[in-house]
């Protein structure tokens, strides 16, 4: 089990500029951390435009501007924080997936009776159990040396492996989705593991997740609400509509942020689609949505999770997508998420 000693390296100067590779700049040993984020470069199935699959590399060198006091957690990257290299195979498979699946995207779906449709699918299909499988693995092997795993998408499917290794060893836990999506869709365009489908798949094959509390949602499909209906309180969303309305009427954040928290279990894993943040600090998010929380929303939100005496012991963050070359803006805003969600995570394990 990592040390619970603060990881500082000789001679590190937080306040001076990034010099180290990993991520936030620092050299810390995927071995030594606390908190190991796992890269997925994956978007075969993103439906409306694609890119997140360059999310890791972009988050990556984004975070090395981050300055690391934050005002909430105090010095988070003493917690110890690493990143496993971003997988090139992963990324090539991304890539023939991709391929694969466009022309299905492109129109509107798979064609009942079209073999070379059907035939695509498959490929898709296989290649995101593929994806699951290295990402369960990855964190078996983090888990087993008692450290917190993240996911850094990719598309939103990307951290079923991590739900599912996590379920197995916390049986009663529960999620907190922020995002614009349910995901709650049976199946998108004929992909059974599609993005749109990501908690769909986790409360229908994963019964050792007790709760799925969604926050931000603001587009979605009539029979996803049906599933909510049907799900007898197992699944709870606080619609982004509905947050507003509350706040219209004088509700503040603060207690909104409450009722959110007291319908989560005692185990919580969250997890972040960038989209579930207002479009202006996403723009090029695979399917950006009007609405949505701001940043100090969220960050007020994290700090109440970790006040609240549970214990956040995994996360992942999604579909961050690059735009022009020389506009980083995507990557600093997913970068400054990934670091609040690390001190969100190690504040409760004492960390930090």
């Amino acid at each position: 089990m990592p040390s619970r000693t603060p990881i500082v390296p000789a001679g590190f100067d937080p306040d001076a500029a990034a010099t180290g590779d990993g991520l936030f700049g620092l050299d810390t040993r995927p071995e030594d951390a606390r908190l190991v984020v796992i890269p997925v470069p994956f978007d075969a199935t993103t439906s409306y435009r694609a890119g997140t699959a360059r999310g890791p590399e972009h988050v990556l060198e984004a975070s090395k501007q981050v300055d690391l006091e934050d005002i909430q957690y105090g010095a988070i990257w003493q917690g110890g924080i690493a990143m496993l290299p971003i997988p090139k195979p992963i990324a090539s498979l991304s890539k023939r997936a991709r391929t694969a699946a466009e022309p299905i995207i492109r129109a509107g779906g798979a064609a009942p009776g079209n073999r070379s449709h059907q035939k695509a699918i498959a490929t898709v299909n296989a290649a995101s159990e593929r994806v699951h499988g290295y990402v369960a693995a990855a964190s078996e092997l983090i888990l087993d040396r008692g450290a917190i795993p993240a996911v850094l998408g990719g598309d939103h499917a990307s951290p079923f492996g991590l739900i599912a290794e996590l379920s197995l060893r916390h049986p009663g836990m529960g999620i907190l989705q922020i995002d614009a999506h349910a995901d709650l869709r049976d199946s998108f365009e004929g992909f059974a593991w599609s993005h749109a489908s990501i908690f769909h798949n986790v409360m229908t094959r994963l019964p050792g997740v007790k709760r799925l509390v969604q926050v931000g949602i603001r587009d979605v499909g009539s029979r996803e609400v049906e599933f909510i209906e049907r799900s007898k309180g197992r699944v709870t969303t606080f619609f982004d509509q509905h947050l507003r309305d509350r706040q219209f009427g004088g509700a503040t954040w603060t207690k909104v942020c409450k009722d959110i928290i007291a319908a989560l279990p005692r185990e919580v894993y969250v997890s972040f689609d960038i989209d579930g943040l207002t479009a202006d600090l996403c723009p090029r998010t695979g399917t950006p949505v009007p609405g949505g929380l701001s940043f100090p929303e969220v960050c007020h939100l994290l700090e109440l999770l970790a006040a609240s005496g549970r214990r956040v012991i995994g996360f992942d963050l999604c579909e961050v997508a690059p735009g022009a070359p020389d506009d980083e803006w995507n990557g600093c805003v997913g970068a400054r998420v990934l670091y609040k969600l690390a001190g969100c995570a190690l504040r409760r394990q004492k960390a930090i």
